[in-house]
């Protein structure tokens, strides 16, 4: 994948497969055999697929943070190195436009990668962050979701997503819908009385329900072993629910442990607490970079560096055996491995120009379609009328 030296940490920069991390990695994948079988069942369309989202995912916080260097916006909140926390359990779930079948998602601010992958535009995501007229918020927030498209808004104190989530879950359960929600949260919201009220009333309640532990090893600027002891897993004994940790870098763990849980869920045996263990390669925000290098140390960075999880899977697709321009599995070679270069290469000049484009037509929507003074009391309070006919429709 191409590096960008002004916006990838230097860890990326110049990234080499580590053959210790790379056996890791590869371990991981084939040392569970439950977690194995779903990899295994993975076709070469949604091999692509998973590499696409993270590739989309990476390209969207670097359009923002080329925006904070350039004073388009002040600052972005990034999931740069977390990307397979996110697109991993994305994928694991049922996908579609919003309806039918489709499962929900309530992702932090820095896993806006589930937007995207979940069907919402990228254009609409940054329209989010410059509050444009035509942004999913018009204007009023950069915390945006899309109920057609299965994506409920981050909401800031990020303990409170799990009831909000549950609740879902619970509207699920009682209109009988096979349905999922997934919500993350990070290690520091744990800390939070919602997060803990919202997994009992889920366990109590059996819902469909699935919460990450987002476990990037800081809140804020407090390193994780200055307020909190112990396993994040333990929470799950606690509330009577099966748990599970995985490797937040590894989108292979991450996409087989969600599926697991997923079906599970569907199948009434929810709610299920699942733990990624991951780094964020960056501070809380782009204006604390500083802060961030100063809080851990340089070996701390250096490991982690190794474990970029874009450059990981796609090592992994390179030297595995599905021959990727094909779609079948063939007998590893010299040949296949460039063949399966190419197509990576391929896809990735097509990524650059969604993500380049998306960014252009948010520019345009900046410096076009403001929000007018005269719009700032629109939707702020209930439209009674409309509100009683859309009741009125929803009984008939």
């Amino acid at each position: 994948m191409i590096r960008y030296p002004a916006f990838d940490p230097p860890e990326y920069v110049n990234w080499k497969p580590d053959p210790g991390v790379i056996e890791q990695y590869q371990r991981t994948i084939e040392s569970d055999p439950e977690r194995h079988k779903p990899i295994r069942a993975l076709s070469c369309e949604q091999l692509l697929s998973l590499y696409a989202g993270l590739l989309r995912n990476r390209l969207h916080d670097i359009a923002l943070k080329r925006w904070v260097k350039q004073g388009v916006i002040s600052k972005s909140w990034l999931g740069l190195g977390e990307e397979a926390a996110t697109i991993g359990p994305v994928h694991a779930l049922n996908r579609g436009n919003g309806g039918g079948e489709c499962d929900f998602v309530s992702p932090m601010i820095r896993n806006a990668g589930a937007c995207h992958e979940m069907g919402m535009p990228v254009a609409d995501m940054l329209r989010g962050y410059l509050g444009t007229a035509d942004s999913p918020t018009r204007g009023r927030d950069l915390h945006i979701g899309d109920h057609a498209h299965g994506v409920l808004a981050p909401i800031s104190p990020v303990g409170v997503m799990v009831p909000v989530t549950a609740g879902v879950a619970l509207a699920f359960r009682m209109r009988n819908e096979p349905r999922v929600a997934l919500t993350w949260v990070g290690d520091g919201s744990t800390k939070s009385g919602p997060f803990h009220e919202g997994l009992n009333f889920a366990s109590v309640q059996n819902l469909p329900l699935i919460v990450i532990v987002q476990n990037n090893q800081v809140a804020l600027g407090t390193p994780l072993d200055r307020y909190h002891r112990g396993s994040f897993l333990a929470m799950s004994a606690v509330y009577g629910l099966p748990g599970a940790v995985f490797d937040g870098n590894n989108v292979l763990d991450a996409y087989a442990a969600v599926k697991l849980a997923s079906d599970a869920a569907r199948g009434g045996q929810g709610p299920f607490l699942l733990v990624a263990e991951t780094f964020r390669m960056g501070g809380h925000a782009t204006h604390d970079e500083r802060e961030a290098r100063e809080t851990f140390s340089a070996d701390m960075f250096e490991y982690w560096g190794k474990r970029d999880p874009i450059a990981l899977f796609e090592n992994y697709l390179v030297e595995d055996t599905m021959d990727l321009e094909n779609g079948r599995r063939v007998r590893r070679t010299s040949a296949l491995r460039e063949r399966n270069i190419a197509v990576l290469a391929a896809l990735e000049e097509r990524i650059i120009a969604e993500v380049d484009n998306a960014a252009e037509e948010a520019l345009t929507s900046f410096r076009e379609r403001m929000p007018a003074p005269a719009s700032a009391e629109s939707g702020v309070y209930a439209d009674n009328e409309n509100l009683t006919a859309e009741l009125a429709a929803r009984e008939r």
